[in-house]
């Protein structure tokens, strides 16, 4: 005799009907959940990621000077054209010596192709979602020069609008502007404080490798440093190339933060590319 199901007890079909269907309604949120963790990775990777430009260097500075004079286009006062297409500054037309000036006519200033005179810094961070990263952060608002007589630079001052920095990621921008505080110190200076010693081939255009010492004044602090520069008489251009090493704490800067950004190095490069004429 068979004995009757008991209507109190569980439907283990029905139960197992219900969690079949409640895993399956969990599974498109648990897709969904998976899709937005890597859409947001992909967009951090993509919005954060190391794409800082490459360190200042003579080698690139000098190529931008010379092709930005083609072969049979004018050039600039103190050099004349030769047969290969370029050209060679002749003791005729002033040699090395006088007061040079920072050229804003030549060039552009952006981080795909600084071609033209500029002023930056560049400071290692670790970004979350992302790692190690590099931000740098430059202007072309320059003004000022340098002196030579006879075979040694014996005066140099120059003067960055701070307010025009921009970085590699736009986001980081207003931060960097306050860190520096420029509203209250809109602009830095460096002043040589010794002569540098370029040697007697630096008027046949051979390349200098030396260091400049001054006095660079940040946010209302002046320091005393030491740069390493290399230079070169490129096409009637003296062509300039330098960077230090600085302690952010030493010029009362606070280096920037943001949730993204785990650490911040507390040393930075002040790196500079300058183009100078007559």
């Amino acid at each position: 005799m068979n004995a009757s199901p008991d209507p109190s007890a569980p439907d283990s079909s029905a139960a197992d009907s219900s969690t079949t269907k409640g895993s399956k309604s969990k599974a498109p949120l648990l897709v969904a959940g998976v899709a937005v963790v890597v859409l947001v990775g992909g967009f951090l990777f993509w919005f954060m990621r190391d794409d800082a430009p490459e360190r200042v260097n003579l080698e690139d500075a000098t190529a931008q000077v010379s092709s930005s004079t083609a072969p049979g286009e004018p050039d600039g006062e103190g050099s004349t054209e030769t047969s290969g297409g370029g050209s060679s500054d002749s003791p005729a037309g002033g040699g090395i010596e006088g007061d040079w000036k920072i050229d804003t006519e030549t060039g552009e200033f952006d981080f795909e192709s600084a071609t033209g005179s500029f002023v930056g810094f560049r400071i290692d961070e670790e970004l979350s979602g992302v790692g190690a990263a590099e931000a740098v952060g430059r202007t072309g608002d320059i003004t000022g020069g340098i002196t030579i007589e006879g075979t040694s630079a014996t005066t140099g001052s120059f003067e960055v609008d701070m307010t025009t920095i921009t970085t590699n990621e736009s986001r980081r921008d207003d931060r960097v502007q306050g860190a520096l505080s420029t509203d209250q110190f809109p602009t830095a200076t460096f002043e040589l404080t010794e002569p540098i010693e370029l040697g007697a081939g630096a008027a046949d255009g051979e390349a200098v490798k030396t260091t400049g010492v001054g006095d660079l004044t940040i946010k209302g602090t002046t320091k005393s440093v030491t740069m390493d520069i290399e230079a070169k008489l490129v096409e009637g251009t003296v062509v300039i190339v330098g960077s230090t090493e600085l302690s952010l704490a030493d010029f009362g800067v606070e280096a920037p933060s943001a949730p993204m950004v785990l650490s911040v190095s507390d040393t930075a490069t002040l790196e500079l590319q300058f183009l100078l004429t007559r």
